[in-house]
């Protein structure tokens, strides 16, 4: 008899890393990894900084090539979505037409019975009402959208300009949603030569991650490369007629902001020319935004609409244990895992790239050893039997570089209801902030620090420390770090 596989479900950083980790921890058995996009498992960050930049070719995103795969003897379905799982059984439906070469779309709906399954689909961009089928208007999340936006942003800018747009040589873009993604398009959009408004619900950028006067010391480097920051919501979308074949509903000309936005900055007031602040629309209906091209990064969704199994809690991500378990034999990893932190008291789910792959080890390492404690003499012949299941309890870690600024944290940052920012240099915008929640330092940011300073401050918030005492090590971490470069 066959041995059944093990399935992971995502093909991307915690689905590559699950994978790999699976053939390290012992599992000798079939292996399975699904993907929905044609392509190979490629990294995800450089898409909205090198790769739209133009610095660097697709192939560097690859996170392996298919001769760095073929050791792992992987049954690999890339262009196949998963369309269900029925939890008792462990068995997964796919849809293999979508991406998949002619000689095997007899893939389509089938079912694919799973010794275990890894659940690492990530997420999905959002949106907003009325957006659909107008050309200009994008959103980035995969590979083919950047490339996408790439090709519209290539030779926009004057040459020379040092990303300065010169007789209206660039584009107009119009950047929706201020958080991480939108900043640094606007950083990569502003240097290429496009005239860039970025525009946010919040008043500074970035705000919801790391706090008022961290983004306010982004929005002042915003404004000084030339980028117009709004503050307000999107009514709609202005367009021009479509084409004489009547297809689509045309060109986007202009983002419109409801009633009561307003510049986010001390800058010109709306009403100015096209491509500075706006327009008023006729008839007060708010204002209107210029636009050639309009980016969309509102945020994203768990993918997880394909999960409809009764057994599983799908709100705001698949919903885990401190193990990455979601049921028995299920587990998940990455974006999409919503699991309960040993030390944070709390179910957390992260979009940070270093989780990914260090969530998708742990699940396969869990996974394993469920397995080998569920059935030991059927598991010996496939895998080696796994170390006990471990909870999963990482210092979270994201980053961003825009412009030649890069933006390191460490713990939790976001929902803090303390924070205290000390700037060290304004000119130079280095910072360093302090997160807490119910009376604990949870997270540290940092702005433009050198590594050893962010060592030591790593170490502060490894685990929750009382507001006091992380306040202190961190003013000891930086008075030792004073004459660093």
């Amino acid at each position: 008899m066959t041995a059944r596989p093990i399935a992971v479900v995502g093909a991307s950083a915690a689905g590559l890393a699950a994978a790999e980790a699976l053939r390290r921890f012992g599992w000798r058995g079939p292996l399975t990894l699904i993907g929905d996009e044609p392509h190979l498992p490629y990294d995800r960050p450089p898409l909205s900084k090198q790769l739209l930049h133009g610095a660097w070719e697709p192939e560097k995103l690859l996170l392996r090539t298919a001769d760095q795969l073929a050791p792992l003897d992987l049954d690999l379905r890339l262009g196949t979505r998963a369309t269900g799982l029925d939890v008792a059984t462990r068995t997964l439906t796919l849809d293999g037409g979508v991406g998949v070469p002619p000689h095997e779309r007899d893939r389509e709906g089938e079912t694919l019975g799973c010794a275990g399954v890894i659940i690492a689909t990530g997420v999905a961009a959002r949106s907003l009402p009325g957006a659909e089928g107008i050309a200009g208007v994008h959103t980035l999340r995969t590979l083919d959208d950047a490339l996408t936006l790439r090709g519209l942003l290539a030779n926009g800018g004057a040459p020379g300009s040092g990303g300065v747009a010169a007789g209206g040589g660039g584009r107009r873009v119009v950047i929706v949603g201020n958080g991480v993604l939108g900043c640094e398009a606007a950083a990569v959009t502003r240097e290429l030569g496009h005239e860039v408004t970025l525009v946010g619900i919040a008043e500074t950028p970035m705000a919801e991650a790391v706090g008022a006067e961290v983004g306010a010391l982004l929005a002042e480097e915003h404004r000084a490369r030339g980028v117009q920051l709004r503050t307000g919501e999107v009514d709609g979308f202005e367009t021009a007629p479509a084409g004489p074949a009547g297809t689509g509903r045309g060109q986007v000309t202009a983002v419109r902001l409801a009633n009561g936005s307003t510049p986010a900055s001390e800058g010109v007031a709306s009403g100015g020319p096209p491509g500075s602040e706006g327009v008023a629309a006729g008839g007060g209906g708010g204002t209107l935004l210029p636009a050639d091209l309009v980016l969309l990064a509102i945020g994203s969704r768990p993918a997880v609409e394909w999960l409809a199994d009764p057994a599983l809690d799908t709100t705001d991500g698949l919903r885990c244990d401190a193990y990455c378990a979601a049921a028995p034999g299920i587990y998940a990893a990455g974006d999409v895992a919503r699991w309960d932190h040993p030390q944070h008291g709390r179910p957390l789910r992260f979009e940070h790239r270093m989780n990914a792959t260090e969530q998708g080890m742990a699940a396969a390492r869990n996974l394993l050893a469920e397995l080998a404690a569920e059935a030991p003499a059927a598991a010996a012949g496939d895998a080696t039997p796994a170390q006990e299941r471990r909870p999963f309890a990482p210092v979270p870690y994201f980053w961003s570089d825009q412009y030649d600024l890069k933006i390191q944290a460490y713990g939790l940052t976001a929902g803090a209801d303390r924070v205290e920012t000390t700037v060290l240099d304004r000119a130079r915008r280095r910072a360093v902030a302090l997160y807490g929640r119910d009376g604990s330092a949870v997270g540290v940011l940092a702005v433009g620090l050198p590594p050893r300073l962010l060592r030591a401050l790593r170490a502060v918030v490894a685990t929750p420390l009382a507001w006091d005492e992380a306040r202190e090590r961190v003013r000891a971490a930086l008075a030792s770090g004073r004459d660093t470069p």
